[in-house]
């Protein structure tokens, strides 16, 4: 299993349509042991920088750049999948 790192702001709409995708994933098989480190990217401004991105909320797979910006249901169960191969 790969790690995801997902970067977010707690104000932005899209960050929380994630959240909700994700959360509803996340109680289904066969992602209920899924590792994700979440950063708020206002709160470690530092950690955010080292990485290239622009928008929120932005996937890595294991360090790989999967997706940036919005996301839908379909896009963050794809990410899922990708993190268990």
């Amino acid at each position: 299993m790969k790690t995801i790192t997902m970067f977010y702001q707690r104000r932005c709409p899209f960050c929380k349509k994630a959240f909700a995708y994700m959360d509803e994933l996340l109680q289904q098989e066969p992602y209920k042991g899924l590792q994700i480190d979440k950063i708020e990217e206002t709160e470690q401004p530092e950690l955010a920088d080292r990485y290239d991105y622009y928008y929120v909320p932005t996937f890595y797979i294991d360090g790989e750049k999967v997706h940036e910006g919005g996301i839908f249901r379909d896009e963050v169960k794809a990410l899922f999948d990708k993190a268990l191969e």
